[in-house]
């Protein structure tokens, strides 16, 4: 991208990158991560604001949409001066994306990794102000999740705590058992790598992880593959050799228990107190190679700033503009020189467009009349027979180039078709006279012949030469989706391929919904019971030694509208039949794990697509 600095910083657009979005147009990269891509751009008043956009496959999971909306307006109340604020997001589009505050600053994780671990008094202001900022986001009833030197910035004034609650939006949703990994292992606690609850708690582990690394620069449990990693979290004790010991209580942070661990608060009054001066941020907080650091980030972020926009091209005119109050000139016919150019007219709106490099059909030489001119601008042209604007009959104008005159065409063909029409019509008169002539006579004898006629036709069929049976349609191919995870109040349709949840509107009861060919729902049944069920209310819940087939559904006819998940286990199987004509088999597989936050069923579905006619009820 043209003004992009090539540094560790900023990095230019790729190709599939976007130009913008929404309104915001998009300067340079700033990296990407498991929940998407993060660039750099600038409010309308010249403000620079991170802008992250959120990976597709995520975008697509409805209950991630759900969480993401939740976490959005939940991370909206979190106004601290250690963290990054919400400017702007869009939670419903195409690819949802969420706008912050940017930080002119690297991230800790960068920071030690260029310039090694930080002294003991920047690891003391570092540790105050993300403590800080963890009591304002678990104010505003906001847990992080995944706090690591990746999501804590580096400014001028302090620290600053980015990403904090939409990990909660990745990790609900079904996503996270196949292949998209939310927290990173080496700074989990010890209840989120089991599996547990999460709570405030686990960021304070977190942040005594983040205070070990920066005054280390490794972390307490070592490294190596993740699964060590978590096993030494849960099961070992840290190792803390190396320390200074005026940060020996990131100990009581790191301990196993989540009782055991101190507050925010409490974090922040022991830094005070393992600093010999007031803790004051002036400033000058960090070695003089980061802030340096910092200085050319703002600099390069400055200059981004003013780098001029690349304008999209504009169109080429396809008529040209006529203003019926204003006589046109009087056209000249001097031919033109090489150094003539076209200079397009200036729009009302606008500064007046750059002139083509390239040549304008004014500086082309004349081409012959039937050479076909595909790279000529597109426009009207005036009527066969007729000159175009401002044109002299027998004056040739520069860039005009006549028309083609068409070929004659041989009429032959079209008498010879009218012929064969005429032929067809009267035999299909002729074949419609004689079946009336039939039915004429087969009713003046109708009633001496009907029983003789009732017997032949009897002993015809019993004789085997009865007339050929009528053709029958064949089965649909069935085509199968595993692992189809339809969240709570979500439904889905047979006809998508595949089937994807779709989301009731409003808040409202996929039991109405006519497009929810199988929902779910956790009052729809007797009882307010979970259920699984079809607006076409025709569901049948197969015994455990029906075999499950497009002809086992065929023949079921117990119909009901839902199946209660009590009356379900896993290899349940139940007929579904649509309104719209397709059947499916639908194989129950269970519900989300209780460790799970989110509430969803897990089913096999099998279609046989326009397997029977649609239903004509209401």
């Amino acid at each position: 991208m043209a003004g992009a600095q090539q540094d560790a910083q900023f990095r230019p657009l790729e190709s599939g990158d976007p130009a913008g979005v929404a309104s915001y147009r998009l300067a340079a990269r700033l990296g990407s991560g498991g929940m998407g891509t993060v660039y750099l751009s600038y409010t309308p008043g010249g403000h620079p604001i991170a802008l992250k956009t959120i990976r597709p496959e995520l975008s697509e999971d409805p209950e991630f949409r759900r969480r993401f909306r939740q976490e959005v307006a939940a991370a909206q109340r979190v106004q601290g001066l250690y963290t990054a604020p919400v400017i702007d997001y869009d939670t419903e589009g195409a690819q949802p994306w969420l706008a912050v505050a940017y930080v002119a600053g690297p991230s800790l994780a960068s920071a030690v990794a260029e310039h090694g671990p930080l002294p003991v008094p920047s690891v003391l202001l570092l540790l105050a102000g993300m403590a800080e900022a963890l009591s304002v986001i678990h104010g505003a009833g906001v847990v992080h999740r995944d706090l690591k030197p990746s999501n804590v910035l580096l400014a001028s004034d302090g620290p600053r705590v980015i990403d904090f609650g939409i990990a909660r939006a990745a990790d609900a949703t079904a996503l996270t058992g196949t292949g998209v990994s939310v927290g990173t292992p080496a700074f989990m606690s010890p209840e989120q790598a089991s599996g547990k609850p999460v709570t405030p708690a686990s960021d304070v582990f977190a942040l005594g992880q983040v205070a070990a690394f920066a005054a280390r620069g490794t972390g307490a449990y070592g490294d190596g593959p993740s699964h060590a990693v978590l096993y030494r979290i849960v099961h070992e004790e840290p190792d803390l050799t190396g320390l200074p010991e005026q940060l020996g209580f990131i100990a009581r942070c790191l301990a196993k228990d989540p009782a055991e661990r101190p507050s925010p608060a409490e974090i922040i009054t022991l830094c005070q107190e393992a600093s010999p001066t007031p803790l004051r941020q002036s400033g000058s907080w960090l070695p003089a190679a980061i802030a340096a650091d910092i200085t050319q980030r703002v600099s390069a972020s400055a200059a981004l700033a003013a780098a001029p926009t690349a304008a999209p091209a504009a169109p080429a005119p396809t008529a040209p503009v006529t203003r019926p109050d204003v006589t046109p000139p009087p056209p000249t016919y001097a031919a033109p020189t090489a150094a003539a150019t076209h200079v397009p007219p200036t729009p009302s709106y606008g500064p007046p467009a750059a002139p083509p490099p390239q040549q304008t059909p004014y500086q082309q030489p004349f081409q012959p009349p039937f050479q076909p001119q595909y790279g000529a601008p597109a426009g009207p042209r005036p009527p066969f027979g007729q000159q175009p604007f401002g044109q002299q009959p027998g004056v040739q104008q520069p860039g005009w180039r006549p028309h083609p005159v068409p070929p004659p065409r041989n009429k032959a063909g079209k008498w010879i078709g009218i012929g064969v029409a005429v032929v067809a019509g009267l035999f299909w008169l002729g074949s419609c006279a004689s079946f009336l002539d039939s039915l004429d006579d087969s009713s003046d004898d109708s009633g001496s012949s009907s029983s003789s006629g009732s017997s032949s036709s009897s002993g015809s069929t019993s004789g085997g030469s009865s007339t050929s049976a009528e053709p029958t349609t064949p089965d649909p191919t069935p085509v199968t989706y595993k692992g189809i995870n339809i969240p709570e109040s979500y439904y889905v349709r047979f006809a998508d391929a595949p089937p994807k949840p779709v989301e009731a509107p409003d808040g409202s009861s996929p039991v109405y919904e006519e497009a929810a060919d199988l929902y779910y729902y956790d009052a729809g049944g007797w009882d307010n019971n979970p259920a699984l069920g079809s607006y076409g209310e025709k569901v049948v819940l197969l015994n455990n030694a029906q075999k499950g087939s497009l002809a086992t559904c065929r023949s079921e006819t117990r119909y009901t509208k839902e199946v209660e998940l009590t009356q379900l286990s896993k290899g349940s199987q139940m007929c579904v039949h649509t309104p719209s004509g397709h059947i499916a088999l639908v194989t129950y597989q269970g519900t989300a794990p209780e460790t799970d936050p989110s509430d969803y069923v897990s089913v096999d579905i099998t279609v046989w697509r326009n397997a029977e006619e649609p239903s004509s009820e209401e």
